[in-house]
């Protein structure tokens, strides 16, 4: 049995936090500064290389790399060796995002009450998925996310005769309606299966996976890569002003569902997609 004190679970939480919101995952970086060059639409070529000195100032200024600085989303993996002391898990990782948004200067967009819409003024409370697993290690991955993306999310009960092409017209046709609203180019997570909840879990999962890292099964993963070519191909393109890319990546996950379902959710993300992970 392994202890770990909450107060380490709260300062790892604060640095995840501000460390999330000022720099994007390596592999999303590398795509924005490869599409920069890359993208033949003038006006989308500029707009990317706007993007490009945007994720520049960033990291010279210390500031969030978007003004929505999210609702925190927090994956956590607790070993079942690990024995918390000092506190609860939960307070724990709230008291982190507190301190991680008023600390760092983040904004805060959480209110308490969905219909009287009072701010809490510490973007608490986090949504926070916990997962019991072997070891005796705690994983937590933290992923701000910003709400003109998560706005444009859809689900569908698809009935379980219909093929993989017909998802995939659905995939595009969330990424089609959205438009120019989710600040594209887009990163789509794609969640295959489960039942409705566990689908648009698997769907806000999809987007924590780095974009160059394709699925384990060969057959998602090239529908992952079909999918980015038919949204390629949409021609919304850098901020919905036409172009060469409209998503920079599409990532599927998917669990085993009932015999008499096949549900399906599209959690879109923006161009500045964000998650840090961290192992105690």
């Amino acid at each position: 049995m392994r202890e770990i004190h909450c107060e380490q679970i709260t300062n790892t939480v604060r640095d995840a936090v501000i460390k999330a919101n000022v720099y994007l995952p390596e592999s999303l970086k590398t795509c924005i500064e490869e599409n920069a060059k890359a993208e033949t639409n003038p006006i989308a070529k500029s707009i990317f290389c706007d993007m490009c000195k945007n994720m520049q100032a960033a990291d010279e200024l210390q500031i969030p790399v978007c003004q929505d600085t999210g609702m925190a989303v927090i994956f956590c993996e607790i070993g079942q060796d690990v024995h918390l002391v000092g506190g609860d898990f939960e307070s724990a990782v709230n008291e982190g995002v507190r301190k991680g948004y008023t600390e760092g200067f983040l904004r805060k967009s959480i209110v308490l009450d969905p219909l009287r819409r009072v701010n809490t003024n510490d973007n608490t409370p986090a949504v926070i998925h916990t997962r019991i697993v072997a070891g005796d290690k705690i994983t937590l991955t933290v992923a701000p996310k910003g709400f003109g993306s998560e706005n444009m999310s859809k689900i569908k009960m698809f009935n379980p005769t219909v093929s993989a092409d017909d998802i995939m017209d659905f995939v595009v046709d969330v990424v089609r309606m959205a438009g120019s609203n989710p600040c594209p180019p887009v990163v789509v997570g794609v969640g295959i299966g489960g039942d409705f909840e566990y689908a648009a879990l698997l769907s806000k999962k999809a987007l924590c996976r780095d974009i160059d890292e394709r699925n384990a099964d060969s057959f998602y993963a090239d529908m992952e890569q079909k999918l980015l070519d038919k949204i390629n191909a949409l021609g919304i393109g850098c901020q919905g002003f036409g172009g060469d890319v409209t998503a920079l990546g599409v990532n599927i996950e998917t669990y085993p569902t009932h015999i008499a379902g096949l549900p399906v959710a599209v959690n879109i993300g923006c161009h500045v997609t964000r998650h840090v992970e961290v192992i105690l």
